[in-house]
């Protein structure tokens, strides 16, 4: 995915992380959107870390939705039955993907995690 402005990147690719699991509602995308405004000051100072801005977003937007009591996005496709999220990795880096937090397991690029099914009723 290539655009002029790495914060319309990092916004498509964590919308679509959150579609994925069910979680693109409007309050989320509000939720977004404030991490976004937070981030273009901030790589309005270092505009060096553009390259970074991706996986910052989806850790902010990660972190912002945990004080909320949510966690997001949930391990899936984990033998571990206790419900545990995945991590952004590399914290700090280029090309960030989603890791399990409890086997260190890669899951998917950012951008492309799988749909989740819902519930069965």
């Amino acid at each position: 995915m290539s655009t002029g402005d790495p914060l319309l990147a990092a916004r498509a690719r964590v919308l679509n992380d959150l579609a994925a699991h069910g979680l693109a509602d409007a309050h989320t995308v509000s939720v977004v959107e404030d991490c976004l405004a937070r981030r273009r000051w901030w790589l309005a100072q270092w505009q060096q870390g553009a390259a970074y801005v991706d996986g910052l977003v989806a850790q902010d937007v990660q972190d912002a939705l945990f004080d909320e009591s949510r966690r997001w996005p949930l391990c899936i496709g984990c033998a571990n039955p206790v419900e545990h999220s995945l991590s952004i990795e590399p914290e700090l880096g280029p090309d960030p993907h989603w890791v399990c937090s409890e086997s260190g397991t890669v899951v998917a690029a950012l951008g492309r995690l799988a749909t989740v099914a819902p519930p069965a009723s």
